[in-house]
């Protein structure tokens, strides 16, 4: 207590004229009309600011959540898009189908999705990878495709109990299947280990009509991503050696180097498929 006093002795002056100063404002405020409005506009745009720079922090903060959010309803909704595009194709395919068309067919759509965070990535190497911060423990194993926002990214090679790591597009060991939307011609996709933006789409027969801008999608023709799935758009071709396939370059729609958050797409009937058709194999 007496170390409080000694200060405030101490710093009389100091407390003396902060008080007339306060003094002084006051008497101002209340008999100046001007200097009244002139401090009550300068109070005004203080709080303003300080309010502004307040919620401008406190949505900052938010950005992670409301990120998750949209991804998640993202997902759902490519996966109902999928799902309708499937059950639509059986309709066209048998009008029995859609004559018992009900709540069930929705029911059997083989596919789900798990959110994951980026938390690293490499864009510059002929071999790149990525690695999420979901694993096993949150029902992600190898062989399952994954894409973001705005296309597909790669497929899962490793997966621990925490963590998985992706072989990306820009991988030159990867390949996919992808054909021109509309089309029923499929081709394979891969990098060139050059440009991160753009792939080659190789093997597309002459006689497949195409435009540039048209959009290459995943073909289905495999137990990891369903048919659909966007990759890219044709930006350029030519004629391969054997003039009967052409070879375009793809841009492609996702862009890893601002790749954040993803979706890892699971197929419940992947197993299923796999063992019949190594059953096959086995027998023929």
């Amino acid at each position: 207590m007496r170390k409080l006093l000694d200060f405030l002795v101490r710093k009389r002056h100091w407390f003396v004229f902060i008080l007339l100063e306060f003094v002084s404002l006051t008497l101002i405020y209340r008999n100046n009309v001007y200097q009244r409005n002139i401090m009550f506009s300068t109070a005004n745009v203080i709080a303003a600011n300080i309010v502004s720079v307040t919620g401008s922090v406190t949505s900052y903060l938010d950005l992670r959540e409301i990120n998750k959010e949209l991804l998640e309803r993202n997902g759902k909704l490519e996966m109902e898009l999928l799902m309708f595009k499937e059950l639509v194709e059986a309709m066209k395919a048998d009008t029995a189908v859609f004559r018992a068309f009900s709540m069930d067919n929705v029911r059997l759509f083989p596919y789900d999705f798990v959110t994951a965070k980026v938390i690293n990535n490499s864009v510059t190497y002929l071999s790149n990878y990525i690695t999420l911060n979901k694993g096993k423990k949150d029902g992600i194993n190898p062989d399952m495709g994954v894409m973001s926002d705005n296309g597909a990214v790669g497929i899962v090679i490793k997966a621990s109990d925490y963590y998985s790591v992706v072989l990306p597009l820009l991988n030159t060991k990867f390949n996919l299947s992808c054909k021109v939307l509309g089309s029923s011609h499929i081709g394979s996709l891969s990098w060139n280990g050059r440009n991160a933006r753009y792939a080659n789409l190789d093997e597309l027969p002459r006689h497949v009509q195409f435009q540039i801008g048209d959009t290459i999608v995943t073909s289905g023709y495999s137990t990891v991503f369903p048919e659909g799935i966007l990759v890219g758009f044709v930006s350029s071709f030519e004629r391969q050696r054997d003039d009967n396939f052409n070879s375009l370059k793809i841009e492609l729609a996702t862009d890893f180097q601002r790749l954040n958050n993803v979706m890892v797409i699971r197929n419940f009937r992947q197993e299923e498929q796999r063992a019949i058709e190594e059953e096959v194999k086995v027998n023929d």
